[in-house]
């Protein structure tokens, strides 16, 4: 759901104000004044689609809390033991930390393989997206915002790239050349999915926009055509080919991520 959302509309004057996505993540969070909170559940009672989203919010809200409770009561390693208030202070706040880095992303893969499979169904239920599309949109927006080390290797090693990732994944992977389209190879990184490694390639516009290419053989069954969705603020086109998973990720309009995708498919298709 996002802010222009025909179902957050506008009321007349004299009216309380809109219903807005902030306050519906205010909602989920437990942070609405009481006077707002009565609004938002009138608004939330009327729209049962909107309330679902809630209701995804809050029991992504509660996994974490349940995921991160002992991180945040285990002793302060002996390292941080030096000044205990303080050293105690930041390592529940890294805790705290890692908690709101997660929730952004929209899953809880960001915690490296801490969640069992259970609790990512619980993850995906306010998303647009599952499966290796879904994490192809959470590593996006973990990586693509890094300004100092957005990938393991960069674009000047990209032939080891292509033989490290290759030898990793068993099977050929290669970086596909993007710059006719504007967008030039920055590098890329292993990371990992849910049973195996998967592939990550970034690549860069002029005007400091970022896209990803995540490719995977973490699929199931035949070959599929492409498709579109959508998590938070990333925008992704998915498709599967010959037994790999691919997934474009970018803040990119729909029609510009279709034109790149479809460029990926023609290098990548056999023959």
């Amino acid at each position: 759901m996002t802010m222009d959302d025909p179902r957050i509309h506008a009321v007349g004057a004299g009216q309380p104000p809109p219903v807005t996505e902030a306050d519906l993540h205010a909602h989920a969070d437990g942070q609405l004044a009481p006077a707002r909170l009565a609004q938002v559940e009138q608004f939330l009672a009327a729209h049962p689609d909107a309330q679902a989203h809630v209701r995804g919010w809050q029991q992504q809200n509660a996994l974490l809390r349940g995921l991160l409770a002992p991180v945040r009561d285990e002793p302060v390693p002996p390292r941080l033991a030096v000044r205990p208030a303080r050293a105690a202070f930041a390592w529940r706040a890294l805790a705290a930390g890692v908690a709101i880095a997660t929730v952004s992303a929209g899953a809880a893969w960001s915690l490296r393989g801490m969640v069992d499979a259970g609790a990512a169904h619980a993850f995906a239920s306010g998303s647009a997206l599952s499966g290796f599309a879904q994490r192809a949109a959470i590593a996006h927006a973990v990586y693509s915002p890094d300004k100092r080390r957005p990938v393991e290797v960069g674009a000047d090693q990209e032939q080891a790239l292509v033989t490290w990732l290759t030898r990793r994944m068993g099977s050929e992977v290669r970086a596909p050349a993007l710059a006719p389209l504007g967008y030039a190879l920055i590098g890329g990184r292993l990371l990992p999915g849910e049973k195996a490694p998967v592939a990550q390639f970034m690549y860069g516009a002029a005007d400091g926009k970022r896209l990803t290419l995540y490719v995977t053989r973490e699929v199931a069954g035949a070959d599929a055509a492409f498709r579109f969705g959508q998590d938070g603020a990333v925008n992704v086109f998915y498709w599967v080919e010959n037994g790999f998973g691919y997934a474009i990720s970018a803040d990119a309009d729909r029609a510009e991520l279709m034109k790149v995708s479809q460029e990926v498919y023609r290098q990548f298709k056999p023959g």
